[in-house]
């Protein structure tokens, strides 16, 4: 496939539990952080429930056409959680954050719901693809202060939608042409929240000068940094992280 990964999830250094879980699918071609949420331990049970729902509706579902895998994975999750929700009271509101993608040859399939992101690094230049279904995100939309200023918005935890929360789920969908030489991350907000853009920069071209040649022990050295700056600067939320790279020369 061309592609070399790596993801690792840690609990930081205030939450007496993770509620972040990673999927990683190599043979699949198919990663995503889910980042729970909810009362007591609901959302590790959410977290949780999304990979295992994930692992086995990629696997047994393989041949659906990309983008209706994506979406039908991230409902059949929804409606499971939301399921859950409703038979156990004190479970009642849990949720969680699914960002994901799925390398389909020259194509990278996207799915996102909450505000865990995807970027995409390369040349030197870093760009998110996701747009968070955040309160804050809604006030960037519509002008009322900038990316800087909302690092620092009291209400910059508040999601607009997740995932098991209501009974159906709009999804994000949407499909990237891959380019050698891309590098990917998905991660959850305790990264995004505490490093900022420049630095996750800085890390992943620290560690991946070159991508064409980077191995295994690269890609899972710049996670190890990646989390390790989010813990350094505070660490109060999960961390979450996977980086993915395309190495292949079929890539355009």
């Amino acid at each position: 496939m061309g592609i070399v990964s790596a993801g690792a999830t840690d609990i930081g250094r205030k939450r007496k539990t993770n509620q972040d879980s990673i999927c990683v699918e190599k043979n699949q071609g198919f990663f995503a952080v889910a980042d729970g949420m909810g009362g007591h331990n609901g959302g590790d049970i959410a977290s949780g429930l999304s990979v295992k729902i994930m692992s086995s509706y990629i696997h047994d579902h393989s041949s659906m056409e990309p983008e209706a895998l994506m979406l039908n994975t991230i409902k059949e999750i929804n409606l499971a959680i939301h399921q859950m929700a409703s038979e156990k009271p004190e479970l009642k509101g849990m949720g969680t954050t699914i960002s994901a993608i799925q390398f389909r040859g020259p194509q990278l399939i996207i799915g996102n719901v909450g505000d865990s992101r995807v970027y995409m690094i390369n040349n030197h230049h870093i760009f998110q693809l996701t747009r968070d279904h955040s309160f804050v995100q809604e006030k960037l939309n519509l002008g009322i202060y900038g990316r800087e200023d909302a690092l620092h918005d009291p209400q910059k935890n508040i999601l607009i939608r997740s995932v098991g929360f209501e009974e159906n789920v709009q999804v994000d969908i949407f499909q990237y042409r891959i380019c050698k030489n891309d590098i990917f991350l998905i991660c959850s907000d305790g990264l995004h929240g505490k490093v900022s853009d420049e630095e996750i920069l800085k890390i992943i071209n620290e560690n991946l000068p070159n991508p064409a040649s980077c191995q295994l022990s690269d890609v899972e050295k710049t996670v190890r940094e990646l989390i390790h700056l989010a813990n350094d600067k505070g660490g109060q939320d999960n961390i979450s992280a996977i980086v993915a790279v395309a190495k292949a020369s079929s890539f355009r």
